[in-house]
């Protein structure tokens, strides 16, 4: 039998054996979200919460520290704390929290006893990773105006990246992306993830909004790159640290951050966006 071609993908059962572990989690975790978006500013507050909860131990379990005595405790405290500041629109006493909880976790892990394999700076750094994420998914659901329809937006924007990426690297395969970050990313795969990225992006907005807007494919295209880019910083970040997954917390997927590293990215930028536009304006507007 002759031998596979070099640089050929994995057999054709391999490229699909993760997938009905990742539908069975998309089919538990994408009604609960779509639900809290649904709902209203509440209920999507109460879901960002468990998530940045949920985030800030996983983070702190990969820089080596335990988020049951200090320094790792000072992550997620500073997160909740600023989330807290957030949903009484104390926006820029959340940023100082954030940033003074950044400066304490790094040099609280900088005391030699507390000393870790890794470089202490990370652990600090997970206190903005994750506090800015949350702080912009409060703030674009606040809008009583286009709170839900700009959260919705960001969120097909971003799973349809995921999974147009997922479908087009399987099936057409190709040249490595970046395999010294993360082997299995293919130019094909990333392509896939912006077409699909953009396409669902324009159907949302048509749907939500019917009407011209030449800005909907800009919008979409940034956001759908910007949700690569924190996957891949995400899997740069797991081979830093020598893991495969943040943790086991969610079949077929790993953890909440392998899951919403493009939230990560994308979240903040779809945010300033919405600042920049102003209450009650749709971001592809």
């Amino acid at each position: 039998m002759p031998a596979a071609a070099e640089g050929a993908g994995p057999p054709a059962a391999g490229r699909w054996r993760d997938l009905r572990k990742r539908v069975a989690s998309a089919a538990l975790l994408l009604p609960a979200a779509l639900l809290c978006i649904w709902l209203g500013a509440e209920a999507w507050t109460a879901l960002v919460a468990a998530a940045v909860a949920v985030l800030a131990w996983e983070w702190v379990r990969l820089c080596g520290f335990s988020t049951r005595r200090l320094p790792g405790m000072a992550v997620p405290l500073a997160v909740l704390g600023a989330g807290t500041l957030a949903v009484a629109d104390a926006y820029a006493a959340a940023l100082l929290v954030l940033l003074a909880g950044f400066g304490l976790a790094w040099m609280l892990a900088e005391a030699p006893r507390a000393r870790r394999a890794a470089p202490t700076f990370w652990l600090g750094f997970g206190v903005l990773y994750i506090g800015l994420a949350g702080l912009a998914l409060i703030h674009l659901r606040g809008d009583a105006g286009a709170g839900r329809a700009n959260v919705l937006f960001l969120f097909v924007v971003v799973w349809a990246s995921d999974i147009g990426a997922y479908l087009a690297g399987r099936v057409l395969g190709g040249p490595k992306l970046a395999p010294a970050i993360s082997p299995n990313k293919t130019w094909a795969g990333a392509g896939g993830g912006l077409l699909s990225a953009v396409a669902a992006g324009a159907a949302a907005a048509y749907v939500m909004a019917p009407g011209p807007s030449g800005r909907v494919v800009l919008v979409a295209a940034f956001l759908g790159l910007l949700t690569q880019a924190g996957d891949l910083f995400e899997s740069w970040i797991k081979r830093r640290f020598h893991v495969k997954d943040s943790s086991s917390l969610i079949p077929g997927h790993g953890g909440l951050l392998d899951r919403l590293d493009g939230v990560l990215a994308a979240a903040p930028a779809a945010s300033l966006l919405s600042l920049l536009l102003g209450p009650g304006v749709l971001l592809w507007r």
